[in-house]
C-alpha cells in the first residue's frame, strides 16, 4: 500500500471527474498513487458507473424553471441541462430541477457559483450534480440562473419547461396575477429585447439604423431621404423590438402598456427575464 498523501483536493477533483463516490474516489487515488488517469481505470476496473467519458458530451436538452418567492418580489429561472429528450421528460430529473430552483429563490445565491454550494436534500447542489450525473450516466448540469425582484414578480414556464420567464410590475393591483400572466405569455412569444426604447443598447440602435440605411438606399431612394426614412424603421424597429410597445397579443388594438394601464393606471413592468432551453 503505498503511503502518499491523498490531498481532499485531489478526491474532489476525481470525484467531479467520475461522478464516483468520495471514499471511492480516495481509495483509487491512494491505488494508483494519485494517477488520475489511473484511478480512473482502477474505478472502472472496480465497476464504478464513471462520469469521466461525459464531459467531452453536449447538454443541449434539459428543462427550464421559473420560481417565486412567497412575499413575490423575487423571481428565478434556472436552466438544468442534460444530453438527450428521454433524461429531460423523467419526473426525478424534473423534481430535481425544481429542487434547486426553489431553493435559490430560498436563498437568493449571488451566482451560479453560490448555488452550487447550496443544499438539496442534505447535499450541495454540484454534488449532487456529480452523482446523478453518475447514477443518470449523462452529463447534466446547470447553465443558466437568473433572478428578479420588483414590487410584483410573475414566473411562467411555456412549452413543457423548454422556456420561462420572469416579469416584474411595478406595483400589486388585485389583477396582477392574470395581468402578469398575460404579460409573461407576450414575452414568451414575442421575444423582446427590452422593457421600452430606452433599454435597448446603443449596439443594437446603431446595427438597426444601419441596416435600416442601407435597405433604404437599396430601394433607391434620394440619399437626402435615408436618414428620415431610416429613423422611421428605427421606431418600428422599437414598435415590433420593445415589449410595452408591441402589440398586446390577446388584443392587439392595445399595446401592452397600454393594456397594463387599465389593469391599474400606472401600472408597468419594471423588469424581466427570458430563458429558452439552449439558447
Amino acid at each position: 500500500m503505498s503511503t502518499l498523501t491523498i490531498s481532499a483536493a485531489d478526491v474532489n477533483k476525481l470525484r467531479q471527474q467520475t461522478g464516483a463516490g468520495m471514499m471511492d474516489c480516495k481509495k483509487a487515488l491512494t491505488e494508483t498513487n494519485g494517477d488520475f488517469e489511473a484511478a480512473i481505470d482502477f474505478l472502472r476496473k472496480k465497476g464504478a458507473k464513471v462520469a469521466a467519458s461525459r464531459q467531452d458530451r453536449e447538454s443541449n436538452e434539459g428543462v427550464v424553471i421559473a420560481r417565486t418567492s412567497a412575499d413575490g418580489k423575487r423571481g428565478v429561472i434556472i436552466e438544468l441541462n442534460c444530453e438527450t429528450d428521454f433524461v429531460a421528460k423523467n419526473a426525478e430529473f424534473i423534481a430535481f430541477a425544481a429542487a434547486i430552483a426553489s431553493t435559490a429563490v430560498e436563498n437568493n445565491p449571488a451566482n451560479l457559483d453560490a448555488l452550487n454550494e447550496l443544499t438539496v436534500d442534505s447535499q450541495k447542489i454540484g454534488e449532487a450534480i456529480i452523482d446523478k450525473t453518475g447514477k443518470i450516466g449523462e452529463k447534466i448540469g446547470v447553465s443558466k440562473y437568473e433572478v428578479i425582484e420588483g414590487e410584483k414578480v410573475i414566473a411562467y414556464i411555456h412549452g413543457n419547461y423548454r422556456l420561462g420567464v420572469l416579469v416584474a410590475l411595478s406595483s400589486n393591483p388585485a389583477a396582477a396575477d392574470e395581468a402578469g400572466k398575460d404579460v409573461a405569455m407576450q414575452i414568451a412569444a414575442m421575444n423582446p429585447v427590452a422593457i421600452d426604447k430606452d433599454g435597448v443598447d446603443a449596439t443594437t440602435i446603431t446595427r438597426e439604423l444601419e441596416i435600416a440605411k442601407e435597405q433604404t438606399r437599396l430601394e433607391g431612394k434620394p440619399e437626402e431621404m435615408v436618414e428620415k426614412i431610416a429613423a422611421g424603421r428605427l421606431n418600428r424597429f422599437y414598435k415590433d423590438s420593445t415589449l410595452l410597445n408591441q402589440e398586446f397579443v390577446k388584443d392587439p388594438s392595445k399595446s401592452v402598456g397600454q393594456f397594463l394601464n387599465t389593469v391599474d393606471k400606472g401600472l408597468t413592468v419594471t423588469a424581466f427575464k427570458r430563458v429558452a432551453l439552449g439558447a
